[in-house]
């Protein structure tokens, strides 16, 4: 039986969206963690596949424990040459974990909704190597994200207010800014819980978020689908 892909969540209800959907399509099984919850992670990926780590309302600069572990453990695993990828908070941990800062943008402004996007020469190299064009259009849901890429990240995508969008670490640990896990019933569900956010500077009001969905989503569903063909593979 093949290993499992480590799946690391931060709040109660929270779910792995549109990416665990799709991993499991293609025969994985899921060994989802909660660390908030007190579910302790493992100490390396040696009995795991992947690992993903999505995003949450903390921040990768806050004291808890548990977060400090889940950064090392990212750090670790992406220095070793596993298959790591971060989403938004877990991309903000990879850049800590080798040393970044992350922090808010210094205008206060916040990404919330959908944003263009457009890939570097590396991210355009890696795109037509794999034939997998990246969106052009992707959804956000964050105010921290404000870093440099330290030594060692190679950016592949960028944006407006924040530049970096999406980054790689060797051949198989990547971190994305962005929510390609996102399903149309997580997005309703995120704007009425968190509404407020759509008050911070340079957010988009919630029908641009829902109309959004329709124009730009078929382009995001298609990049993930090559990407994680690409990244996860098939189970063993």
């Amino acid at each position: 039986m093949s290993d499992p892909i480590l799946i690391v969540l931060h709040q109660e209800h929270s779910t792995p969206g549109r990416v665990g959907r799709l991993l499991r399509e293609r025969g994985f099984a899921l060994d989802i963690r909660r660390p908030p919850l007190g579910e302790a992670l493992p100490k390396d990926l040696s009995r795991h596949h992947a690992m993903v780590v999505f995003g949450g309302p903390q921040s990768a600069n806050d004291p808890e424990d548990w977060i400090k572990a889940e950064t090392d453990l990212l750090g670790r695993a992406s220095a070793d040459g596993a298959r790591v990828l971060g989403l938004c908070l877990g991309a903000q941990m990879m850049i800590r974990a080798y040393g970044g800062q992350v922090a808010t943008h210094p205008e206060g402004r916040a990404e919330i909704g959908y944003y263009p996007v457009q890939p570097t020469q590396a991210g355009a190299k890696l795109a037509d190597a794999h034939a997998n064009p990246w969106p052009r259009t992707v959804y956000q849901w964050h105010r921290e994200g404000w870093f440099d890429l330290p030594k060692g990240l190679e950016a592949l995508v960028s944006g407006g207010d924040f530049e970096q969008q999406a980054f790689r670490i060797g051949e198989n640990a990547f971190g994305l800014q962005f929510h390609p896990e996102v399903t149309y019933a997580m997005m309703c569900r995120w704007t009425v819980r968190a509404h407020e956010r759509m008050q911070m500077p340079g957010a988009k009001p919630r029908h641009e978020h829902l109309s959004g969905w329709f124009e730009y989503d078929p382009a995001v569903r298609r990049w993930l689908d090559g990407f994680l063909d690409h990244w996860a593979g098939r189970p063993a």
